[in-house]
């Protein structure tokens, strides 16, 4: 995608009531067609905000399977996560998108908090809600996760078996990643990095002050000279083409404390349920799929699935690959739900 070609889409995409960013969003609710609905609930305390989507001709009389979307590690619902519930809605599912706790538009303090146990715990919150949400089979619940939602999909339908069946793309096992560093680029500093963990961790307790990582804003100089296709991709999603003002890829440091000792892929003989992983042939982040998946020993059923050309961040927008993965994501859970 050009600047120029972003920049209609940004301005195309502004004319939404809900804030949404992807091309082909909801303008507006109209009768007989999908619908979404901003709502709000408590989890743990904290207020969660997602997006509800409903099927066309939505009627609350009828029982309908429904699926819940984890969005990546820096997004949000108004993302790639609302892209792919809105198609999955015009499947036929109602589907749920939140913003994780301490992120988006939820809320929590310290903001930006980035702890394993809670993101996998805000999909059993999701849960919680569709399951009572009019209209909803809570028989048939999907679990359908992006990239670090991915991770923490898994994760959660280890033990969560309301989840019928479960499907990730471009999974991102952030545990192992915050702790070997991408491609296992980091493993030298690992001892280092726990103990800057561990000194913030320190003067959050002394002061409140909190210190985060990650990266707050990025020069076209800098995306252009980031080597790895997620990276470079990455930057030029989140702060160029599809930039939200509520997503960051800032972190409270602290919590690589609870990261760099959790990994997605530990315990997946615990998953019992249908499996889809899926990947582009192209993404610096497959081993990561290739790993989780082979581990999926007690699966009642596991395909992974591989669109071929794309990379990480391609299969978040680029209409060839979005449309190859909801088709396959259809077929998936009509056979499983």
């Amino acid at each position: 995608m050009t600047t120029a070609t972003a920049q209609i889409t940004q301005k195309e995409n502004k004319q939404n009531p809900f804030g949404l960013v992807y091309g082909g969003a909801i303008t507006q609710n109209v009768k007989g067609k999908v619908n979404i609905h901003p709502v709000t609930y408590k989890l743990n305390g904290i207020d969660i905000a997602a997006n509800v989507y409903t099927p066309a001709n939505y009627d609350t009389s009828k029982k309908y399977p429904a699926i819940v979307v984890a969005h990546p590690n820096g997004g949000i619902k108004e993302q790639t996560a609302g892209l792919y519930a809105q198609y999955l809605a015009e499947a036929g599912y109602i589907t749920i998108a939140a913003d994780a706790a301490y992120q988006g538009a939820s809320g929590g303090l310290p903001r930006h908090t980035d702890k394993p146990e809670y993101r996998t715990e805000d999909i059993r919150g999701m849960a919680d809600f569709i399951s009572q949400f009019a209209g909803v089979d809570a028989n048939r619940l999907g679990a359908f996760g992006i990239c670090g939602g991915g991770g923490y999909t898994l994760k959660a339908t280890q033990t969560d078996k309301r989840f019928k069946a479960v499907a990730t793309l471009s999974m991102f096992n952030s545990g192992e990643v915050r702790r070997n560093g991408f491609q296992n680029s980091q493993i030298n500093t690992i001892q280092q990095r726990l103990q800057q963990a561990s000194d913030a961790r320190m003067q959050e307790s002394v002061d409140g002050k909190i210190i985060y990582g990650g990266v707050a804003s990025i020069t076209d100089e800098e995306i252009a000279k980031t080597t790895t296709d997620l990276y470079r991709e990455g930057y030029e999603y989140y702060y160029r083409t599809h930039k939200h003002p509520n997503s960051t890829f800032l972190y409270t440091l602290s919590s690589l404390q609870n990261l760099m000792s959790w990994n997605a892929a530990t315990d997946m003989d615990l998953l019992n349920q249908p499996l889809l992983m899926i990947a582009g042939s192209k993404a610096d982040t497959k081993y990561m799929t290739d790993e989780a998946f082979a581990k999926a020993i007690n699966t009642k059923s596991k395909e992974l699935f591989v669109i071929d050309g794309a990379t990480h961040i391609q299969t978040y927008w680029k209409p060839d690959y979005v449309l190859q993965a909801v088709n396959k994501l259809v077929s998936f859970y009509k056979t499983n739900l």
